[in-house]
């Protein structure tokens, strides 16, 4: 049983299904970059919906295939509409944990900021890109992410070690899917994924993570808008 919760959940970690689907979409002519160096909005909208699509197939179907209700896991037994409403605070909690944790690396670790210009930035050229990216971060960081990290930390919890490893090696793993971004962002996407894995174990439910995951991803787009930065 350890062995099939391993495989399942690295076959869940996005990596596999990434770059399965980066690869295909690169073979058929569609490369994550544009002639300018910069990241194709059309490209990485497309590999994250159909990795969305590609990776809840997988949580549900291995659920299934173990006999347990993705009903259970994902969104237990409290009421929808009250884990719905307490994404919003947890939303504000969220942005507060990454402003303190980027204050406290430019303060003290100010090399860690090892990339000046958040290359996401070069996506949102126009209101149409804003709109599309605001549609990419809801479905593939509030849904597909948090969806994601709840199926993992349900089997670390039955299998690999128990939930506390799983909130360790999943946010580690999450924090360095986010080095593009610089190692400062990735360490504070880590400890938000800690934050919202946290979250699971306590609530039982993914509802509240994706509420306020979603909501932290949308007003990051709110504010590279007023300011020009993420």
């Amino acid at each position: 049983m350890r062995v099939v919760a391993l495989l399942e959940v690295l076959i869940c970690s996005d990596y596999p299904t990434q770059l399965a689907i980066t690869s295909t979409f690169a073979a058929f002519g569609y490369p994550p970059f544009s002639a300018g160096g910069n990241l194709n909005l059309t490209f990485v909208a497309g590999v994250s919906t159909v990795d969305t699509i590609l990776l809840i197939a997988l949580v549900i179907g291995f659920l299934y295939a173990h006999g347990e209700s993705p009903r259970d896991v994902f969104i237990g037994v409290r009421p929808l509409s009250g884990e719905a409403v307490l994404g919003i605070p947890l939303t504000l909690a969220a942005l507060a944990l990454a402003a303190a944790v980027l204050l406290t690396v430019q303060s003290f670790a100010p090399f860690l900021h090892s990339v000046e210009r958040n290359p996401l930035q070069a996506l949102l050229r126009s209101p149409r890109d804003a709109w599309l990216f605001a549609l990419v971060v809801v479905v593939a960081g509030g849904v597909r992410e948090e969806i994601q990290r709840a199926f993992q930390l349900h089997r670390f919890e039955q299998s690999l070690g128990g939930g506390g490893v799983g909130v360790v090696v999943t946010s580690v793993a999450f924090g360095g899917g986010h080095l593009l971004q610089g190692k400062d962002a990735a360490i504070a996407t880590g400890l938000l994924g800690a934050f919202w894995g946290v979250v699971y174990l306590r609530r039982r439910s993914a509802v509240a993570p994706m509420v306020s995951h979603a909501g932290f991803n949308l007003l990051q787009i709110v504010q590279f808008l007023t300011t020009g930065k993420i």
